[in-house]
């Protein structure tokens, strides 16, 4: 038996009492994911399911359709970023005692494929790069914060704001690659290797504020026992190599 194979079954038994012998006793595990910890989860989700039999099904659901899966019942685990997890723990929709910070987000910045990538190894080449740049696409999100904060920090906001664009419903790379602006600036795990755009590289110094992502269990979930165990599975010194190879820090508890 490998290290994840022990380390699943260690978490079942000892966390939970749930054997997994295969198939038979295998539960049926939804994640719900944000956009910022999707590549992380679906890596460890792969893992999981393969050393302890269950199955797992990770959805990346807009708001509309996150907040309908959490309410009729039908996930299990939910990721999101600590403002949020604990909105959902006053309104009773995640067990508070579960709720586990486990990955850091960086931001980074992309341009169009074949564009010419500009300097960004230094705060100030990163600002010189933002001013010289005909349009930048951010998102809404918590990454979009980050760098809007950037900007006031280096005092660019009022001579950057007729070039800035807010986007939402889907990663930047996706406006990037349509050509909606020149360059964008969001986590560096959900940046790279995007067909249509090229990554140039993270953000320099104290302008690069991670995202962080948390992770909990409804309090609806049908299969606590091995949503905890994945959620263990989920920071442990196990996972951390499969995280960081979709460009992500793991948090250890």
């Amino acid at each position: 038996m490998g290290a994840y194979a022990r380390f699943a079954a260690t978490c079942i038994l000892g966390v939970s009492g749930y054997v997994s012998q295969g198939v038979a006793n295998a539960a049926d595990l939804v994640i719900l994911t944000n956009q910022g910890a999707a590549p992380g989860v679906r890596e460890l989700a792969a893992e999981f399911e393969r050393v302890s039999g269950h199955r797992i099904t990770v959805i990346q659901p807009d708001d509309a359709t996150l907040e309908q899966l959490i309410n009729d019942g039908t996930a299990d685990l939910v990721t999101g970023n600590p403002g949020l997890m604990e909105e959902r723990v006053r309104d009773g929709k995640v067990l508070a005692s579960t709720v586990t910070p486990f990955v850091l987000a960086g931001l980074g910045l992309s341009v169009r494929a074949g564009a010419p990538k500009p300097d960004i190894t230094s705060v100030e080449s990163y600002a010189a790069a933002l001013l010289a740049a005909e349009s930048i696409g951010y998102s809404r999100g918590c990454s979009g914060t980050h760098v809007a904060e950037g900007i006031a920090e280096l005092s660019l906001t009022q001579e950057l704001a007729n070039k800035t664009i807010r986007t939402e419903g889907g990663p930047v790379t996706d406006f990037l690659a349509r050509a909606d602006f020149e360059i964008g600036i969001q986590q560096t795990n959900i940046m790279v290797d995007v067909p249509g755009t090229d990554y140039v590289g993270p953000l320099p110094g104290f302008l690069n504020k991670p995202c962080q992502s948390n992770v909990g269990l409804l309090t609806a979930s049908k299969e606590s026992d091995a949503a905890r165990a994945m959620i263990r599975f989920m920071v442990s010194p196990e996972a951390a190599p499969l995280l960081r190879r979709t460009h992500v820090e793991p948090i250890n508890p």
